[in-house]
């Protein structure tokens, strides 16, 4: 056995739950935990047993609270509960968004507060270890009571109830129970609403864009930096000794990145005295703008590792006599921060659309539209229309969906976070950002070829070779889309950032150096 993570026991961080969801490294349920668990599913027993009144366990949900459930029915109550908060709508998400919500909801539960019996906790990570996926709608959570409606899709198949995701082929639970000689489970009292009170489904959406984010800010110094050179623009903005001045962290650590990969170049030093006094802000101001969502990324992914370890059941069982019915499950600390995220991916794309439209303009010494033979060729003018749609596109998806509520359950629940929504935006714009920094990047490659033979540095030519190895040099006029397609794939798969970084290491070029936190793990 490889690497094991103790569900319940050790600390989760971002980087061990994807680890988790690729299969890296295996989640496991210790002795210890298990005593722990068996413990809170004894007092949900005695509970029911001695007819004490607690909310979920005998009685309805929601609005429904005051309803009293009979002993005899408190088992149908949570095979029901399932069934009816199934009423999600839209296509199935990812299914690695699939497993980090399992992972996140195994973590809570496993802590011992919720009254889940240990088979099911073990079933639901046999799901995880086989890459066997619920199939999870992606609309109809409101983000607050838990992601009620995708945790209730998740977590059909323990009942044999709704569809799997088998090595990319959707089949019924009931198929997929067959095949592997296993039973639909009989889940216990309070069970079903334990496996549906949470905010799994907002938080797979934190962890997940939280790395997407991480590589899209990485890839955003190093193409900013290409485009500087290109442009022929100073790195005298980036002195450290400025940013001492006004020392926000973010702002620090991209200046440090822009002093280090431009270090070397024969382009920065050939126009030291050219007399240029000011460089536009999409150049002179990358560490304020890509800082300051750095410090929004920040913010995201400590909030998310402190959600990472929470229980968001409700009600929380600490003995048959001590039950809590509180607020856990609400996404609200998670949806505001979600919603900075956006403002913070979008405003780097909006970045990256300016100095794609400066290495247009025919200044500096570059040709229009960076090709020598334009009128009978459009050259890069058509792929910059495109960084425009994406980025009015982007900017109509940052309204912050946790600045709005709309009461549900006959508005006992009469403040929600939709935080969902946030989760699902941040994705959107975050593809978008991907192919705005592919085309800036594309762009960036082509003008710095016009600067030959002067040399960038070494870091950078090592960049601009890697885009060579997708795409080439363009003397008139192709299908672009192809281009950017190429591009945006090593920046999606994270690809191009973790290939500069190896190269840096391998040089003695430590980045980040003194800004561990900024860091993934």
């Amino acid at each position: 056995m490889g690497p094991t993570f103790d569900y319940g026991k050790d600390s989760l961080t971002l980087q061990k739950a994807i680890q988790i969801a690729e299969g890296s490294v295996d989640g496991i349920l210790t002795d210890e935990v298990l005593g722990k668990i068996w413990k809170s599913q004894q007092h949900v027993t005695e509970i029911v047993s001695q007819n004490k009144t607690v909310y979920g366990i005998n009685t309805g949900f929601g609005v429904l609270a005051n309803t009293r459930i009979s002993e005899e029915d408190t088992r149908i109550l949570q095979h029901k509960i399932l069934q009816s908060h199934s009423v999600g709508v839209g296509k199935a998400i990812d299914p690695f968004l699939v497993r980090l919500m399992m992972i996140t909801k195994v973590h809570s539960l496993a802590q011992g507060y919720s009254g889940i019996h240990p088979s099911t906790l073990e079933r639901i990570i046999w799901h995880i270890d086989k890459h066997i996926s619920p199939v999870v709608p992606e609309k109809g959570s409101v983000g607050a009571s838990g992601d009620l409606a995708p945790l209730a899709h998740l977590f059909l198949p323990l009942i044999g109830l709704g569809e799997v995701t088998i090595d990319g082929v959707v089949v019924p639970s009931s198929v997929m129970l067959a095949q592997y000689g296993m039973k639909p489970l009989q889940l216990g009292p309070k069970e079903g609403l334990a496996l549906i009170n949470g905010t799994q489904f907002i938080l797979a959406y934190a962890v997940a864009n939280v790395q997407r984010l991480h590589y899209c800010l990485e890839a955003a110094d190093l193409v900013g930096a290409m485009s500087l050179e290109a442009l022929t623009g100073t790195k005298a903005p980036f002195d450290a000794r400025l940013h001492a001045l006004r020392p926000f962290r973010g702002n620090q650590l991209v200046a440090q990145r822009l002093r280090l990969v431009l270090k070397g170049s024969e382009i920065m030093q050939s126009h030291v005295d050219c007399g240029r006094v000011q460089d536009p802000y999409s150049l002179r101001c990358m560490p304020q703008v890509h800082g300051a969502s750095r410090n929004a990324w920040l913010h995201l992914k400590e909030l998310s590792t402190i959600e990472l370890n929470s229980v968001t059941d409700n009600p929380l069982i600490f003995s048959q006599d001590d039950t809590i019915s509180g607020g856990n499950f609400h996404g609200q600390p998670l949806a505001i921060p979600l919603d900075y995220a956006c403002v913070a991916a979008s405003e780097i794309g909006n970045i990256s659309d300016r100095r794609c439209y400066l290495l247009l303009e025919g200044k500096w010494g570059l040709p229009v539209l960076l090709m020598k033979d334009v009128g009978l060729n459009s050259g890069f003018m058509i792929p910059q229309y495109t960084t425009a749609a994406l980025v009015t596109e982007n900017k109509t998806l940052c309204f912050p969906a946790s600045a709005d509520s709309i009461p549900t359950s006959l508005g006992q629940e009469d403040h929600v976070s939709m935080g969902s929504i946030s989760g699902r935006k941040l994705e959107q714009i975050l593809e978008n950002l991907e192919y705005i920094l592919a085309i800036e990047l594309m762009t960036a490659c082509q003008a710095i070829e016009f600067r030959r033979p002067l040399r960038s540095s070494p870091v950078l030519e090592h960049a601009h070779e890697f885009i060579r190895q997708q795409v080439s040099f363009a003397k008139e006029d192709r299908i672009f889309a192809d281009d950017i397609a190429k591009i945006k794939t090593v920046i999606s798969n994270f690809g191009f950032v973790k290939n500069i970084n190896q190269y840096a290491e391998q040089n003695n070029l430590n980045l980040n150096k003194g800004y561990e936190s900024f860091s993934l793990s």
